[in-house]
């Protein structure tokens, strides 16, 4: 299988303003897809925004809402699978969520953030029960988590066990947490043997300072791609040939002693 050419959207678009945020992924795409990317991947919420305060519930709005059935559009328009944050609303509930839609515009996962960050969070978000949600993409099956999902190591290796090859990770990683971005991301990567897509807002928003410091990290541990601070594109390959040589050299996930682990749990 060829390379998949994935590229990464650093950016905060105009939080509340969902159609300014929609232009912003299209220009996106444009510029993602003439340069031979496959897939598109937008930061955590980037749909409507992170800080909007009590404009969650009237922003919030089903997976198959107007907000999906535009990022399909985008998607046929220009030909690549996107992956975009939105607050999913599912009767009374509301989800940090992302989704995953198809070069079809067809979606192909969603999913609920499973670990809340923070008071912000807290208060407006029901935490999701299913940490492991997948789908295939030209030959990869795709993971996917949400900001501070990652740092926790059991759902990083829940995804490796399986068998997810890239981690899609849209974030909204904040002062002064930016040793996330720079050291966590690459180990997970590592130990758990995937690649891993870490995709963060940027800038001031709200009571919030995002650090941007996107990456694409490998199997290897090193990073493939990395964004500074400020509005970005950036563009990176998933490579399934050195991701199967990555995992016969490095046998963590062979070595493991599950029977040794049971208290973790």
């Amino acid at each position: 299988m060829p390379p998949l050419r994935t590229a990464l959207l650093q950016s905060s678009g105009r939080p509340g303003a969902v159609a300014e945020n929609l232009k912003v992924l299209d220009e996106a795409a444009a510029r993602a897809a003439a340069s031979g990317a496959r897939l598109l991947v937008a930061p955590e919420l980037f749909l409507t925004g992170y800080a909007i305060g009590d404009a969650v519930p009237e922003l919030a709005e089903p997976a198959d809402g107007p907000g999906a059935r535009a990022v399909g559009e985008i998607a046929v328009r220009h030909g690549l699978a996107v992956l975009y944050g939105y607050p999913e609303r599912d009767g009374e509930r509301i989800f940090n969520a992302s989704q995953l839609v198809g070069p079809d515009g067809a979606s192909l996962a969603n999913y609920r953030k499973t670990h809340l960050f923070g008071c912000f969070e807290q208060e407006w978000f029901t935490p999701g029960e299913q940490t492991v949600v997948q789908a295939d993409l030209d030959g990869l099956r795709i993971g996917l988590l949400i900001c501070y999902d990652v740092e926790f190591p059991e759902n990083v290796r829940a995804h490796a066990l399986a068998g997810t090859d890239l981690l899609l990770v849209p974030t909204a990683q904040m002062h002064p947490f930016q040793f996330v971005a720079e050291s966590v991301i690459p180990v997970r990567a590592f130990e758990s043997q995937m690649y891993v897509a870490y995709v963060n807002r940027t800038g001031p928003e709200g009571e919030f300072e995002f650090v941007g410091l996107s990456c694409l990290a490998g199997p290897d541990g090193t990073v493939r791609t990395r964004a500074g601070r400020g509005e970005e594109l950036v563009i990176g390959e998933v490579d399934p040939e050195f991701l199967a040589a990555s995992r016969a050299a490095n046998p963590y996930l062979n070595d493991r002693r599950p029977g040794l682990y049971g208290s973790l749990a």
